[in-house]
């Protein structure tokens, strides 16, 4: 069976997406240990919270070095969420660097009459990569459910694999480079959808796997 490790680094309650993980067939094996990492089929990086207590967590378990060489081994790496923004160099939610595995910076909502921050709720994604494992199957522009106050901007706009609006603002929704893939909103809460979104990531899994 799939074995997906799921990185532990106390930001956010992980059952959910566990429980999603496994409706799609795979094992969530929930963990901070590097060798579990690198032994599993693939890696999710969950989080709910704020940017630099994310970093510094990552930090003082020594996962930082740990993130990059699984990402750059080419094994599928899906972040949700917070996991998504803390790929980036850096966020105006603080001062800390992010990984710097994508280059751009993540961002906060502008105030604008007529929208909410954060913006929480169901929002109507744009798939820009219509090829994407994690796409196959979905209905057109699926609806999907977010809880942010920022988002990603990457420098490389090819690397935006999907867009919502907020008010008047087009942001990055999703990203995907090679075997790295990751959302702003939680697919583990995003109904019929969002478990597709998972299947897909843990059938892309089963088809990057040597048998």
């Amino acid at each position: 069976m799939t074995l997906i490790g799921v990185i532990d680094y106390d930001m956010g309650n992980l059952h959910s997406a566990c429980k999603g993980l496994e409706k799609a067939g795979a094992t969530a094996q929930v963990t901070d240990r590097a060798q579990d990492l690198e032994k599993a089929d693939a890696v999710v990086l969950p989080g709910v919270g704020a940017f630099d207590p994310a970093m510094e967590h990552l930090r003082s378990r020594d996962l930082i070095p740990v993130i990059k060489d699984i990402i750059a081994s080419g094994k599928p790496f899906l972040g949700i969420c917070l996991g998504l923004q803390i790929l980036f160099d850096a966020s105006e939610e603080g001062q800390s660097p992010g990984l710097g595995i994508i280059p751009g910076r993540v961002r906060r909502f502008r105030p604008e009459p007529g929208i909410t921050i954060p913006h929480m709720g169901w929002n109507q994604l744009m798939l820009t990569h219509s090829h994407l494992p994690l796409w196959q199957h979905l209905p057109l522009n699926p609806w999907v459910y977010f809880v942010h106050s920022y988002y990603v901007d990457p420098v490389d706009p090819t690397v935006t694999a999907a867009t919502i609006t907020h008010g008047t603002q087009t942001i990055t929704a999703a990203i995907a480079q090679d075997n790295l893939m990751a959302v702003q909103f939680h697919p583990e809460k995003s109904s019929t959808a969002g478990l597709q979104i998972l299947a897909n990531f843990v059938q892309h899994i089963q088809a990057c796997v040597p048998v």
